[in-house]
Formats: structure tokens, sequence, C-alpha cells
């Protein structure tokens, strides 16, 4: 049944989305249009803050900062038994999502899935958020230049998720 409502979910609000815009006798095309421009207007808006972002996440992994700040920091991380093969991505998280992925994928391959360094990172990976990028993207889109304390917040959000992702995963399966 579930697998039927997942098949079917998409195409029925679709569906509903057109009979309200009918219902309603809302030109749809128009309010297409005036979206996708809305939406391109954005785009170019947030790509400089986007560039910039690419650029200093590149830059960071090429020059070895992520490999001398893991090591630099692996005592205080091992007070929280984080595994050292899941350290990167515990910077790498909040910074980019892509590459944390491919941190993700390198913990897999040498480690394994199952492993306390595989799920440590599947769970860490659930419970935290690309931090500069979400920020980078929606106060972009708005124009915010004081951001106040939203970084100094997610940051915290995403150290309390880190430190849970191992706590969870320890008191689950070892």
């Amino acid at each position: 049944m579930i697998n039927y409502f997942s098949i079917a979910v998409i195409p029925l609000m679709f569906f509903g989305i057109i009979t309200y815009g009918f219902m309603q006798r809302v030109k749809m095309f128009d309010s297409f249009l005036a979206g996708a421009k809305d939406g391109l207007e954005t785009s170019v808006r947030i790509l400089p803050s986007l560039v910039a972002l690419l650029t200093a996440i590149s830059m960071f992994k090429a020059s070895g900062a992520l490999d001398i700040l893991t090591r630099l920091s692996l005592p205080v991380l091992q007070l929280i038994k984080l595994p050292k093969e899941v350290a990167p991505l515990a910077f790498m998280r909040p910074i980019s999502g892509s590459g944390s992925l491919a941190i993700v994928e390198t913990i897999f391959k040498d480690y394994g899935p199952d492993s306390l360094a595989g799920r440590v990172a599947s769970v860490m990976m659930g419970s935290t958020e690309t931090t500069f990028y979400t920020l980078t993207v929606y106060f972009g889109s708005v124009n915010v230049k004081d951001t106040r304390y939203t970084v100094k917040a997610a940051l915290a959000a995403d150290l309390f998720g880190m430190i849970a992702s191992v706590w969870i995963v320890r008191m689950f399966f070892y």
C-alpha cells in the first residue's frame, strides 16, 4: 500500500495544484513564468557568494589545512571518543556537502559501512548541516549582511549533532 502511495504522491500533488489553480482562476502559466523569473534573479544574486564559498572550500582542501586541522584536534576529539577516521568529516560537514560525501565514501570504502567509523559518519551526515552553504544560499537570496547569532548557533548545533552521533552509535552498537 505504501509503495503505491509513494508512486502516486507526485502526480497527485501536481494534479492538485493545477486543479486548485483552475478553481481560483489563476493564470497558471503567467504565475509559472513570474516564479521562474524570480528564481533566476535569486540565482544571479547569490552566485557571487556561492563562487566565493566553493573557491574557499577548494583552497581549504587543496592547501592541506583540513589535514593539519584534523591532526591538531585529535586529542580533543578523542575526549568525545570520535573515531579518528571521522575527524575530517567533522570539519568538512559544516562547509561542504559534496566534500563531506567524498569523505564518507572514503570511510565506507576503507573501513566499511558497518564499522564504528562508518556508522558514526552515517549518523553524523544525518545529524548535521552544511551550515555555511545553507547560510550563503538563504541569507544571500534575501541580501542579509548581518547574520547576528546565526553562525554561532548553527555551528553549536552542528557540534552537538556530531557529539550526539558518536554517543548514539556507541550506545546502540557498541
